[in-house]
């Protein structure tokens, strides 16, 4: 009987340890958990530059820009965000009385349907200038897109392929313009270092050409780096350019990449900002 009562007390004993260990094990887990921050949805940006470069060319008129936005990405893999920047080149061209801002309205799906680290993307892009009065052809341009993205190892990247169901911004008769995309990123895993690499091609549909070119489709390349402070913040530089030939404004039936003081719109420059993302 007092065999078995020790017995029996033993091996209550060991069961009471157990549990409490296994206790302290979720506690711990617990409160690590508790502390962990939960991963929003929703994800905010705002970004300062010294000139608003897009698909190569200067969209502010190589003037510094402010820029901010936010995204919301479901679990399921859909998503929808807006993204704004100061600009000048709508009223530049003289397509407008004002229209200081671009805002961008989009949404898609993206996930890993192929393999893990290769996120598909699909989607639409709104490119809206509110503005109060329009003397050219609408800016406003709607695109759809799809991309590839890949990892392989410290290697990111992807390509891209957008195509406009509407003219394309401000371009009369452009509809089925598109623009195709290479991007690559390498984390050199030194201070938090990362180069970029990028080339692309405007194909503007139509007849509407660009003065000293054969028509106003064009390439655009660019190269540079970003540092990442930790905490949301980065900084990039990089050196843009295209070839794009010197305009002098425009002019019946001819389109130019030209600011208002006769510059090239997609002259090789300098590019630096400062991106915080929340």
């Amino acid at each position: 009987m007092k065999t078995l009562h020790k017995k029996a007390m033993s091996v209550a004993a060991v069961a009471l340890l157990s549990g409490l260990a296994c206790s302290s094990v979720f506690a711990e887990e617990a409160a690590a958990a508790a502390e962990a921050p939960e991963v929003s949805p929703i994800t905010a940006n705002v970004t300062v530059t010294n000139n608003y470069i897009y698909r190569g060319l200067t969209q502010s008129d190589y003037k510094p820009a402010i820029q901010g936005g936010f995204d919301y990405a479901h679990e399921s893999g859909l998503y929808i965000g807006n993204w704004n920047s100061s600009i000048s080149w709508v009223s530049d061209q003289g397509l407008a009385k004002s229209a200081p801002i671009e805002m961008d309205f989009y949404g898609g799906f993206k996930k890993e349907l192929i393999a893990e680290g290769f996120a598909s993307d699909f989607g639409v892009l709104q490119y809206y200038y509110p503005t109060s009065q329009i003397t050219g052809t609408n800016p406003n341009t709607t695109e759809l897109y799809i991309a590839q993205n890949a990892t392989f190892g410290p290697v990111t990247g992807f390509i891209k392929f957008s195509y406009a169901l509407s003219n394309t911004f401000a371009a009369p008769s452009s509809t089925g313009s598109n623009y195709s995309d290479i991007t690559a990123n390498y984390d050199t895993g030194f201070w938090g270092i990362t180069l970029n690499g990028h080339f692309g091609y405007q194909k503007i549909a139509g007849q509407y050409i660009q003065a000293g070119q054969a028509s106003a489709s064009y390439a655009d390349w660019k190269l540079g780096l970003t540092k990442d402070f930790g905490g949301g913040l980065s900084a990039s530089a990089a050196y843009v350019g295209t070839n794009v030939k010197q305009g002098s404004g425009n002019y019946s039936g001819v389109y130019a990449y030209a600011t208002p003081t006769g510059r090239n719109m997609g002259g090789q420059t300098g590019l630096v900002s400062l991106t915080k993302t929340f």
